[in-house]
């Protein structure tokens, strides 16, 4: 889905731009509500692991691969407005240091990939919340459906802005049918990856799952024919629990070992919008990258003649490059937040 140069035309583009610019503004105001000493080292690790899974294309049809797009995966585990900034970090990253997605089309990218597959995720993961049963089983059963549908609505979306600013005469039916139709098969590949890694994380540490929170009803006692809250229920202790750290490391050596290794593996056949628009012709125009001459550039390491090796080193690269710089931004934000809190809110 990483749109390249030349696709889209430069006023379109520019206007993505200002919207992608406006949606960063109001998520790192919102984000400040979401972060806290639990979400904030978390919000970086999942740029990082969003970043590591996206080098794993898988087939999903002849001659046609997907990948994680995480709009999903990141608004369920530490919120809507962290879930923007962290897919936002990784198209950045992508796009300066591997030449993946054109830098003129980062604000169709991040209009598409990080703002629209966030809020239709999590508009219906909360709905279906709302009617599911409060089990931990519910919460990863609306992680699968919210992914699944995030993936053609971003196509859709895909589709309409290629439609105001397409730079090839292409009928905008063609590029409609061949976009969702494939996209809704890289849904459900998204929806298995969102749907397992929300359930792995709940199994462990309900309480790092933003969208978890609230999960467990009070009981309610009956007191003089009044219905009240039950006392809570004391807390684990910390010593029982896997701590926070464990949770850290280990998400991160899972992140360097699936771009490091794993993703040599990976499908080497286009993904969904290069075959599409290979398909289409709507590729007709497509620019030279800005930074197709970065040491990195093709998620390989330059002058390195291994494959393996060239392949795996880039991978590592990028999970570190990702993580240290989302985790910067999220404890900037969450400090931001707590500059704000006056003595007063504090009283």
């Amino acid at each position: 889905m990483h749109v390249p140069d030349g696709f889209i035309n430069a006023p379109v583009s520019a206007v993505t731009g200002v919207v992608a610019a406006g949606a960063i503004a109001v998520s790192l105001r919102g984000a400040r509500r979401e972060l806290d000493e639990k979400t904030a080292p978390l919000a970086g690790l999942v740029a990082a692991f969003i970043f590591a899974v996206q080098m794993l294309n898988f087939p999903v049809a002849a001659g046609t691969s997907g990948h994680l797009l995480g709009g999903a995966l990141a608004a369920i585990l530490v919120g809507p407005f962290t879930g923007v900034l962290c897919v936002s970090v990784v198209l950045l990253m992508q796009g300066i240091l591997f030449a993946d997605g054109g830098l003129t089309a980062l604000g169709v990218n991040i209009t598409d990939m990080a703002i629209i597959t966030t809020v239709v995720s999590y508009a219906v993961f909360r709905g279906l919340v709302k009617v599911l049963p409060r089990k931990k089983r519910s919460i990863t059963v609306a992680a699968f459906v919210s992914a699944l549908l995030s993936v053609p609505a971003a196509a859709v979306a895909f589709t309409l802005i290629y439609a105001l600013g397409g730079t090839t005469d292409v009928p905008i039916t063609k590029v409609a049918t061949a976009m969702i139709g494939v996209h809704v098969l890289i849904g459900i590949g998204e929806a298995t990856i969102t749907a397992l890694t929300v359930g792995a994380v709940i199994a462990v540490r309900p309480d790092l799952v933003y969208g978890a929170r609230g999960l467990q009803q009070r009981l309610k006692l009956r007191v003089g024919g009044d219905l009240v809250d039950a006392p809570a229920p004391a807390a684990v202790p910390v010593a029982a629990r896997i701590s926070r750290r464990k949770v850290w490391a280990v998400g991160l050596v899972t992140s360097l070992v699936l771009a490091g290794f794993v993703s040599f593996y990976a499908s080497a056949s286009p993904d969904g919008l290069e075959k599409v628009a290979k398909d289409q012709g709507i590729d007709q125009n497509t620019k030279k990258h800005h930074t197709e001459d970065s040491p990195l550039a093709g998620y390989g390491v330059k002058d390195i003649s291994d494959a393996r090796i060239s392949g795996g080193l880039a991978g590592v690269i990028g999970v570190g490059v990702t993580v240290v710089a989302g985790t910067g931004i999220f404890w900037a934000v969450r400090r931001r937040r707590t500059a704000d809190v006056s003595p007063s809110q504090v009283a």
